[in-house]
């Protein structure tokens, strides 16, 4: 099966580096225009001057802070004034990690303008030239958490929690404008982001980085970590023609990872 996303633009959230770069790159290979949003502007150059070499398309940055919602709505109002997209991936740094009782209600405060909020200000940014085109896709990276809820992720847990149902009532109210919305429930993860959690595990523990690592890869029946780019072919299918059928949907990729049906 051959995918093609040419003539397609995509905005991918959270693409300096992990997941969300890995994602950047597989769009833009398979013939998308990719817009890359972060915070660090060294690194977004960075990959678009890749991404500019690898391809025959102009692809280009946004830098934005997710932790600084209001400064977020007037730098995405004024993207999405210019540039129409077809494929959102919606994706941000996570959370601090921590148990429920020791996180604040003003971190749960923060971690609902992250995660949340964010999020359905982009999407609803991105619908009016979706639902013009009669074309869209929309794909939330969650975590299996929201599913097994990881105890060292309580913010995690319970704001990608309520992504998830939104997504799925989103799906069901704007699927009649050949626009998908689906839910991908992500797993271990070879990125930054899984270094630094297991690099605190292993503080708290006082045992070695290794040890963590070697625990977590046990848990999954394949006995491994992701790559990345396993993770990015997935986003890829699901933003493809292929893939017009899949609507409302959460997707686990994880190994096995999940015990639950």
């Amino acid at each position: 099966m051959n995918i093609s996303l040419k003539s397609k633009r995509a905005l991918v959230g959270g693409s300096s580096k992990g997941l969300g770069n890995a994602v950047a790159n597989q769009l833009a290979m398979s013939g998308a225009q990719v817009t890359l949003v972060a915070r660090d502007e060294e690194l977004l150059i960075k990959n678009v001057k890749e991404l500019n070499k690898k391809t025959d398309l102009t692809h280009d940055y946004l830098v934005v802070d997710y932790n600084d919602f209001n400064q977020y709505q007037i730098k995405i109002k004024e993207y999405f004034s210019l540039n129409p997209v077809d494929i959102l991936v919606n994706n941000t740094q996570g959370p601090i990690s921590g148990d429920v009782m020791n996180v604040s209600l003003e971190d749960y405060q923060n971690s609902f303008d992250l995660l949340f909020k964010n999020v359905v200000y982009t999407t609803m940014l991105a619908l009016k030239n979706m639902k013009k085109n009669k074309w869209g896709r929309i794909i939330n990276m969650t975590s299996v958490s929201v599913k097994e809820p990881l105890s060292y992720l309580a913010l995690s847990n319970t704001i990608r929690s309520s992504v998830t149902t939104w997504g799925k009532t989103l799906a069901n109210d704007i699927g009649s404008n050949n626009i998908t919305v689906n839910n991908i429930l992500t797993g271990y993860f070879n990125t930054e982001r899984i270094n630094e959690l297991n690099f605190e595990k292993s503080k708290k523990l006082n045992i070695k980085i290794e040890e963590v690592f070697s625990a977590m890869e046990n848990l999954v029946p394949l006995k491994r970590i992701g790559d990345p780019k396993e993770f990015a072919y997935l986003v890829t299918f699901l933003a493809s023609d292929q893939a017009s059928y899949i609507n409302g949907v959460n997707i686990p990729i994880d190994g096995g990872l999940l015990k639950s049906l």
